[in-house]
């Protein structure tokens, strides 16, 4: 249990960097990476431990980082304010073409069209809804086009099911992260009970295991392991441990990392 609780407590602990301006003046063409810039994709099922991890390691790095799920969670908590049909596709393209998501300041603060949500997309709710709206091919190219801005940008630690497959093939740092499904639940319980939501372990299980069987069907960018991925699996192994693994390969794939211009 001091395991999970290790990985659940760090979850809060990074300031990322204001970017949505900067988004809207800069555009990547292709999924390529700047030579300047490097990224750090880190790919894996729900509760795995991405957040935390990538987190951790942009702060170490001094990269910025980026929840690509935050940006899922943010449209579909605009498609449920908003009434819209979750089957409406071309709606659904419309609102994330139109989404003016930001990072804040603040630990985990994320901000949509000016508005913090940092809270309301953490709702089951929105998790589900953002599941659904993630399958979608229209909004998942819309979404990764702004993730690709981003790289453009700075150095970055990018978290999600596509990044290392879809969004950055080409990436200098592929990781896929992993953990017994038990554990990722466990893990999940605590993180919702931090926040003050009861939660039940075997609910939170089930629906873990429908997430995965949704994220890995989905006709639209699979969550799949790249060929040329690191796997590791999390289980039983202390969050630092696991970041000193990640950043051994990232200095070992860069010039040390910091040393790279960003």
């Amino acid at each position: 249990m001091k395991l999970e609780r290790e990985w659940a407590d760090d979850a809060s602990e990074f300031c990322a960097k204001s970017i949505g301006k900067a988004l809207e003046r800069n555009r990547v063409p292709e999924n390529t990476v700047s030579a300047k810039r490097i990224v750090v994709a880190i790919d894996g099922p729900a509760a795995a431990g991405k957040s935390t991890l990538a987190r951790r390691l942009a702060q170490r790095l001094g990269f910025t980082y980026i929840n690509t799920g935050a940006m899922y969670r943010a449209v579909a908590l605009w498609a449920l304010r908003r009434q819209t049909d979750l089957s409406d596709l071309h709606r659904l393209e419309q609102l994330a073409k139109e989404a003016r998501i930001e990072f804040g300041a603040e630990d985990d603060q994320i901000l949509l069209n000016g508005e913090d949500v940092s809270a309301a997309i953490r709702s089951e709710e929105v998790s589900t809804a953002a599941s659904k709206v993630s399958s979608i091919p229209a909004v998942r190219r819309a979404l990764v086009a702004a993730q690709r801005r981003i790289a453009e940008l700075s150095s970055v630690v990018m978290e999600g099911r596509d990044i290392g497959t879809v969004v950055f093939p080409d990436a200098q740092v592929k990781i896929y992260l992993d953990a017994d499904p038990r554990e990722r639940a466990r893990r999940r319980t605590l993180e919702l009970a931090g926040r003050g939501i009861a939660a039940d372990l075997d609910g939170v299980a089930t629906d873990i295991r429908q997430r995965d069987e949704r994220d890995r069907t989905r006709a639209a960018s699979p969550l799949r392991q790249a060929p040329d991925a690191d796997l590791i699996d999390t289980t039983g192994l202390r969050l630092d441990e696991v970041e000193e693994k990640v950043l051994q390969l990232v200095r070992s794939r860069t010039a040390n990392g910091k040393e790279v211009a960003r």
